[in-house]
């Protein structure tokens, strides 16, 4: 499993929002210094919008914000937004398996099982704890 470049932008991009939140709306361009193409940048940062996660400033004061506080945003959210469910085999989500051993399969339980506990983790760290640089076994 390898997260792509959409996951990983979105995060960069959320944590720069999230350094940011006390100065207001970011435009693009300051955003797209990241080493991000601006064009890019702005579809991850209409999806993660349509996710509720940023909000949109018009004007030219405005720009890109998080639409929730830091603390309310998790790693989760933001992947999810960015790449959809995770899931590390058809098989760990429910219904969706049409392998004809799926009902007593003993590896469907292994994926079933770390599907959950990554969504688990990823759901537990929050955009906070990144500004804090919590160390990640303390969520």
């Amino acid at each position: 499993m390898k997260l792509s470049t959409r996951g990983k932008y979105g995060l960069y991009a959320m944590v720069y929002l999230a350094q940011k939140a006390e100065e207001g709306p970011q435009p693009l361009r300051a955003i797209a210094q990241l080493g991000l193409p601006d064009h890019y940048l702005e579809q991850l940062l209409g999806s993660l919008r349509k996710a509720g996660l940023v909000t949109t400033v018009r004007g030219a004061q405005g720009g890109y914000q998080l639409a929730k506080p830091p603390d309310q945003i998790s790693v989760g959210h933001i992947i999810d937004a960015m790449e959809g469910p995770l899931n590390l085999s058809e098989c760990a989500t429910e219904g969706e398996c049409e392998c004809p051993r799926s009902e007593g399969c003993k590896t469907r339980r292994v994926w079933e099982y770390l599907t959950d506990s990554i969504n688990r983790l990823l759901y537990s760290i929050t955009l906070q704890d990144m500004l804090e640089s919590k160390e990640m076994n303390e969520s």
